[in-house]
């Protein structure tokens, strides 16, 4: 594929609002995680929450897309000079030409679950206040994010669990490429609800603790969220490119990954043969790493194929939180701020690696010379994508 230049990001997650408040947690070894205190939940479990969400209300015009996962979105494009950002590529393009490809996994069901609490304990009906299309539904991010700045070209979101917001890039790519638009926004957002939270409990895949990729003693993921977006133009002056995507979906299991990583390394190697490169090129890769004993043991076998032992890697959930849907956008983010900074980000919280592992895994943030990092998003029902980030020449 032909590179694209990262004209713009933004984020918000458990480390902060904004690119500067995730780099300095990067840099001195910062979790976002703490004991679940949110809504009417009672699981022993951390997550990583965005506070204060409730001052980022959505009103006005715009007022029936509130919920939680939208008001994630408003607070993101708010950081990092980005709405100033689009509105430039606006003029540049026209609002015709630029495309929104956003992802998501649950959006807004958290707006559906409150609702619920309130239903007519005689019909069933839901509340007339609840609006389906503005809040969970899953196109109600990209609905909210065209409105606000008045975008009338392609959209679409992708809904393939935490493989979502690599998938976009991929999708933005494809159309820009096709001529259908000349820049996109990507990126979403997944926020808090009961349904991830119970649900991923009852798959007895949540750690009590804080999560532990890749470390011996791992015992599952801490759910975290987030809202980040990207725009994409052909490359220009852009510091940052996206160099290659890989996608493929080994279907082995509706929650498990192939044992040996075969989609896993499928996506990565077409990632690579998308930028032109070879393993040897790479000099990071953000491992998808949710700290669950069968996804670090499926990813390691994997990265090892391609890679051998020798390629450093880690997984920064330990950071954020695994934020599901959002995970593909936040680790895309951070691999373009370790770029700009040339450092490798660690890995809070995991200690001592899994010894049966073949992979180079560094636990500790430090300086490095980053050309090129590779990003994993690996998602139930074995939807796999990577991407590829450079340095521009």
């Amino acid at each position: 594929m032909r590179p694209l230049g990262l004209t713009a990001s933004c984020l918000v997650s458990s480390l902060g609002a904004g690119k500067r408040a995730t780099l300095a947690a990067l840099r001195a070894g910062t979790s976002g995680l703490a004991p679940c205190r949110f809504e009417t939940v009672d699981l022993p479990t951390h997550v990583g929450e965005v506070p204060d969400l409730d001052a980022w209300r959505i009103e006005g015009d715009l007022a029936r897309f509130d919920s939680r996962n939208n008001r994630l979105a408003r607070m993101a494009l708010a950081q990092d000079g980005f709405a100033a950002a689009v509105e430039a590529a606006i003029t540049r393009h026209g609002a015709s030409r630029i495309g929104v490809f956003l992802g998501t996994s649950t959006s807004g069901i958290l707006a559906t679950e409150q609702a619920y609490r309130l239903r007519d304990p005689v019909t069933g009906a839901l509340p007339a206040f609840h609006n389906y299309a503005g809040t969970q539904s899953t196109f109600s991010v990209a609905d909210y994010v065209m409105r606000v700045f008045g975008l009338s070209g392609p959209a679409l979101v992708v809904s393939s669990a935490c493989a979502s917001t690599t998938k976009v890039f991929a999708t933005a790519a494809r159309m820009i490429e096709s001529g259908i638009c000349d820049a996109a926004i990507v990126g979403g957002a997944d926020s808090l609800c009961l349904t991830t939270l119970y649900g991923f409990n009852a798959l007895q895949l949540l750690a009590v603790d804080p999560c532990r990729p890749f470390a011996a003693g791992r015992a599952g993921i801490s759910i975290g969220e987030a809202a980040g977006f990207a725009l994409l133009e052909r490359p220009g002056a852009a510091a940052v490119q996206l160099l290659g995507v890989g996608e493929s979906s080994d279907a082995h299991h509706m929650s498990a990954p192939h044992p040996e990583g075969l989609g896993a390394a499928l996506a990565m190697s077409r990632a690579l043969d998308a930028a032109g490169l070879r393993a040897r090129d790479i000099d990071y890769i953000n491992l998808h790493g949710t700290a669950t004993l069968a996804g670090d043991s499926a990813e390691d076998r994997a990265v090892v194929s391609l890679f051998g032992t020798r390629t450093p890697c880690n997984s920064t959930k330990g950071h954020t939180g695994h934020t599901l849907g959002a995970s593909g956008i936040v680790e895309a983010v951070i691999a373009e701020l370790a770029i700009l900074g040339q450092f490798r980000p660690g890995s809070p919280h995991t200690g001592a690696p899994d010894a049966a592992f073949g992979c180079h895994y560094v636990t500790s943030a430090c300086p490095a010379r980053l050309d090129h990092v590779l990003s994993n998003s690996f998602g139930f029902g074995g939807s796999n994508a990577s991407l590829i980030l450079g340095r521009a020449a």
